[in-house]
């Protein structure tokens, strides 16, 4: 039987090395108590930042110094936790450090309300006459952006102190989808029993025996209906708390208040939705492409996964993955390429899947310690691009917080995702110009199809349930389970036209952990259709559009996520990257088409 290893079985090597943050759990709880000391010191400036310019640089030092020590502790607990759901000890640090969080945030909730209450020709003289103040320029501008959204102190405090109840929702369903559901074991290609998880869900999904996915397919959903009364109502409750935050904030819908965060117009997120859904002909053709070569009469929705060629997907280990990959952004420039290999060798990765670790991939870290990738690696093409994604999002986070200030060193999630898919698109183009094994080839191509329509097509029909639901709920209709697999039901049959969609899959929405974060998978596809734009440059002009692009990572958020693309030549206002992505999805399907059915 197919097992997963306990994470004590596991090399250290393929562990991530924590260390760079703590040494050890007494170095953290140390490291809190300090934390605790400096939320104080910044509650005690409440009411004082404006007096004057030199006390307004205090504040704004001493919020950076708090957020960053919490931010530090925030992170390593919730590392923790994440290497195994099931340990009791970490999950309290976890709940601890978020409470931290919670009361930084609320003792420093006065900072922009403070900052609003004046003029910015005020800002502008104290900013003359303390000269460090000049770097926090794009900052007034957006603290000064959000008035009209921003309330009294006395509610900003209320809503900060509210942060962990109206994030509950999320929690609960967290635990419950990572640590308390047991998927069941079924009888695997050769007779014996597998494992099903939630991190190897989809690798089984592309095995070549029909008859295994399908068994894979209904015995998951099986368990997820187990649970549909607790998912819709963490879910109902999740969408209820967005709604409830943007009517405090002074929004019409949560979308709104949502994309206004980050600065960006809802006309960007209909423009996606509405150029996608009227490309859908090309989704159709993979489909049935897909159909055609499986040799099937019907594409079921354990099919959608099924690589279309015919051989069983290669292995690739993770030292093949991290050659490949370090190869792939040569591109990008030699010291990019260094650091990337430098962060592989210097355990940034936590790679393999052990008993309880939370599910799928994420790079984390923080201003002041290395980035940090979560992994479940499961020696396969799919894999390895995952590890490209993340190595994307690592490598901006590390060369944003050595170019910016901490004020600058984040960036929105909008851009994020740009980083991290122009990694797969040059792993794509360098494996296909340079591996000559034409089934690995295939592979790759293959790989890349599903990435695209994975990322473009599916997150974009994923926002467009996520606002459905919200203004559902917004105009009062309850959202139900019934309801909710209606809704995706419809969609999935929009989509996936040519294919049979089952019950089973109308349930889908249940295990999309994403949808906890308000509108947040639309820039899954706004980042793949930027991407693609970005590596066309680079491919025919250079050096010149590298840099371009190593000075967009390098900016951090000291613009706004519009004008940070820009800079790296790609316009997101217009529906032209949507457009020319989609061209670039069609041309692969086609090539596809040439090489499995002539």
């Amino acid at each position: 039987m197919s097992s997963v290893p306990e994470r004590g079985d596991i090399e250290e090597e393929y562990k991530w090395n924590l260390a760079d943050l703590y040494d050890d759990d007494e170095s953290w709880e140390a490291a809190y108590e300090a934390a605790e000391e400096e939320v104080e010191a910044l509650a005690a400036y409440e009411g004082e930042a404006t007096a004057d310019a030199a006390t307004l640089l205090a504040t704004l030092e001493q919020y950076e110094e708090t957020m960053r020590l919490v931010s530090n502790v925030y992170s390593y607990a919730s590392m923790r936790s994440d290497e195994d759901t099931r340990d009791q000890e970490y999950q309290a640090f976890q709940a601890r450090a978020q409470s931290l969080y919670a009361s930084a945030s609320s003792a420093g909730s006065f900072l922009e309300p403070e900052l609003q209450s004046v003029s910015r020709d005020t800002i502008d003289e104290f900013v003359a006459e303390e000269s460090a103040l000049e770097k926090y320029d794009h900052y007034f501008d957006d603290v000064l952006r959000m008035k009209p959204h921003t309330r009294s102190a006395e509610v900003e405090n209320l809503l900060a102190e509210l942060s962990e109840v109206t994030g509950a929702a999320g929690e609960v369903y967290s635990m419950l989808s990572n640590a308390d559901m047991e998927f069941p074991s079924v009888e695997g290609p050769d007779g014996e029993e597998v494992e099903v998880t939630q991190s190897n869900f989809t690798k089984h999904l592309k095995s070549q025996d029909r008859e295994f996915r399908q068994r894979v397919h209904e015995s998951f959903y099986e368990e997820w209906a187990s649970v549909r009364n607790a998912v819709g109502s963490s879910f109902k409750n999740s969408v209820k708390a967005d709604i409830k935050l943007a009517e405090a904030r002074n929004y019409e819908t949560a979308r709104e208040a949502a994309l206004d965060g980050p600065n960006i117009p809802v006309e960007v997120y209909d423009t996606l939705v509405d150029t996608v859904n009227e490309n859908l002909d090309v989704l159709h053709d993979h489909a049935e492409l897909k159909r055609e070569a499986l040799g099937v009469d019907e594409l079921q929705m354990w099919d959608l996964y099924a690589p279309i060629v015919e051989s069983e997907s290669p292995d690739v280990s993770y030292e093949e993955a991290k050659e490949y990959i370090v190869e792939a952004v040569a591109p990008l420039g030699e010291e990019y390429q260094r650091r990337l290999e430098e962060g592989l060798e210097s355990r940034w990765v936590d790679v393999y899947e052990n008993t309880g670790k939370r599910a799928g991939a994420y790079s984390g870290g923080t201003y002041d310690s290395q980035p940090f990738i979560l992994m479940n690696y499961q020696d396969d093409i799919a894999s390895m691009f995952t590890l490209a994604h993340e190595l994307g999002h690592s490598l901006h986070s590390d060369r944003s917080s050595d170019e910016q200030p901490y004020i600058y060193s984040s960036y929105e999630i909008f851009v994020a995702e740009v980083a991290s898919t122009v990694n797969e698109t040059l792993l794509t183009h360098h494996l296909l110009e340079t591996v000559e094994d034409e089934q690995f080839r295939r592979h790759v191509l293959d790989e890349y199809l599903e990435r695209f329509r994975s990322t473009l097509f599916r997150q974009t029909m994923f926002a467009e349930f996520e606002h459905r639901a919200h203004e559902m709920a917004e105009e009062g209709q309850a959202l139900t389970p019934d309801v909710l697999d209606e809704l995706y039901g419809d969609l999935k049959e929009t989509y996936y036209e040519p294919a049979e969609v089952d019950d089973a899959i109308a349930r889908e929405w249940m295990r999309i952990p994403h949808f906890y974060r308000a509108f947040y998978v639309y820039q899954y596809s706004t980042g793949i259709s930027a991407a693609v734009a970005v590596v066309d440059r680079i491919r025919e002009d250079g050096e010149v559009a590298a840099e371009e692009y190593r000075n967009f990572l390098a900016s951090g958020s000291r613009e706004y996520p519009l004008d940070l693309l820009r800079i790296a030549g790609v316009d997101m206002a217009t529906p032209h990257p949507v457009e020319s992505a989609i061209d670039t999805y069609r041309e692969f399907v086609d090539e596809m088409r040439d090489l499995v059915l002539d």
